[in-house]
């Protein structure tokens, strides 16, 4: 009955057009009156609790460095580099947009900030290039679904949060995987841009050049080993990397770079305040419905019916990614994550699985419901940001995202990929 409670006001707020925040406030509600248990001071409490908390203060900051990134110049050395890099061989600007994009992501972790930002770069220089532009639009789209992965990823902090897992270790535990989610985008690419017509190199490569955009775009490129470095030798915490990145893309944009204009900083931290604004209030209100979903047992109740598959933990890893998969379809990463993984992580942990392992898995997987309609919200910002039909970049997307999906799922059959690299790193 409690289950049913929780589905039943969850689903029917969200059907009657309630925004995330307050379809998960509706249903601890729903859930307080069944248990007869109604008090508004405990809503108050939770809500409160929920927004105040340390390492959720992460998520401003790294927005914030994704802006101060943008427009102080530091992506676009980025993107410098991994030109003279890649940019010579058949599909370069294919490379240069997935190297750009796992450099952005180790720097920023947001998905959509990062395709944006990679996109407005890229496919205007892909489109000259005689490009399939649908199709690199698709790429782009899927490689901006490395920065959930791979740290300093935001999911992961409010994952972390809301489950009261170790957010360093989680963002240790996502450095191989998002690694693996680079190479195999690279493979799939590389068979991809064999049978396009355009995507011949723009250039020959020429070491001078190379040497010259490694100079220019050094203090970019040292910025990830600064934060994940920092994090793993335990100089700071992930909040306080999130703070330090702030200052290091500041100073690089106004001092170094000279391209980033001070009186534009307001803007841009308004910018980062109103998209992070956003990701706190609803984990606030998720904090309410994961203290009554621990309250109802709702947890317990869940292992019950899993439990035909509680003898094998792979067998289960499967049948809750499938599950993760058909809702990553209908609902946005956060509410999926804030909404799934209080009831899921207890799960796992009573078959014996590896929390953090599951965690980065079920981020992947949130990841990639990014690039499905019709939610899709990383399709939406690349079709816009390219000009195309979002149906003619759905096309684009399909062979990077069932690469992707089969990398995933090797992973739930392969664990040790996970936590085998996770203790070289922890």
């Amino acid at each position: 009955m409690t289950i049913a409670t929780f589905l039943f006001s969850l689903l029917g707020a969200m059907a009657l057009g309630a925004p995330i925040a307050f379809a998960l406030l509706i249903c601890g509600v729903a859930l307080m009156i069944q248990m007869d248990n109604f008090d508004t001071q405990i809503i108050a409490q939770n809500l409160l609790e929920g927004a105040n908390n340390y390492p959720l203060m992460a998520v401003p900051f790294f927005m914030l460095t994704g802006e101060l990134m943008n427009a102080g110049g530091l992506s676009k050395r980025i993107v410098a580099v991994a030109d003279a890099l890649a940019g010579h061989v058949r599909g370069g600007l294919g490379y240069v947009a997935i190297i750009t994009a796992a450099v952005v992501a180790s720097i920023s972790g947001s998905a959509v900030a990062d395709t944006a930002a990679v996109a407005a770069l890229l496919i205007p220089m892909m489109r000259n290039g005689g490009y399939d532009v649908p199709r690199s639009a698709g790429l782009i789209a899927t490689a901006g679904c490395i920065a959930p992965v791979i740290p300093p990823s935001i999911p992961l902090v409010v994952f972390g949060v809301t489950t009261q897992l170790s957010v360093t270790k989680l963002f240790m535990a996502g450095i191989f995987p998002g690694v693996l989610f680079a190479l195999t985008l690279a493979l799939t690419w590389w068979f991809v841009s064999k049978k396009e017509p355009g995507g011949a190199s723009h250039h020959r490569f020429d070491l001078g050049r190379l040497l010259a955009s490694l100079r220019q775009g050094i203090w970019a490129l040292v910025l990830p080993f600064v934060i994940i470095g920092g994090m793993r030798a335990g100089v700071f915490t992930p909040t306080e990397a999130a703070v330090v990145a702030v200052f290091y893309s500041t100073f690089a944009g106004l001092f170094i770079y000279r391209e980033l204009d001070y009186r534009k900083i307001p803007s841009l931290m308004l910018a980062a305040l109103k998209t992070s604004s956003t990701i706190m209030f609803l984990v606030a209100c998720a904090m309410v419905s994961a203290w009554l979903i621990t309250i109802a047992n709702i947890p317990a109740q869940a292992i019950a019916m899993l439990q035909p598959f509680m003898d094998s933990p792979i067998l289960l890893m499967f049948v809750i990614m499938v599950l993760v998969v058909i809702v990553g379809t209908a609902l946005d990463l956060m509410p999926t994550v804030l909404i799934l993984g209080p009831i899921l992580v207890p799960v796992v942990k009573q078959a014996g699985i590896d929390p953090y392992s599951f965690g980065v898995l079920f981020i992947m997987n949130n990841a990639l419901g990014l690039l499905t309609p019709p939610v899709g919200t990383v399709l939406n910002v690349v079709a816009g940001v390219s000009k195309e039909s979002l149906d003619k970049v759905i096309i684009g997307v399909w062979p990077f995202l069932l690469a992707e999906t089969v990398l995933m799922f090797l992973l739930v059959l392969f664990p040790q990929l996970v936590t085998v690299p996770m203790k070289w790193f922890w």
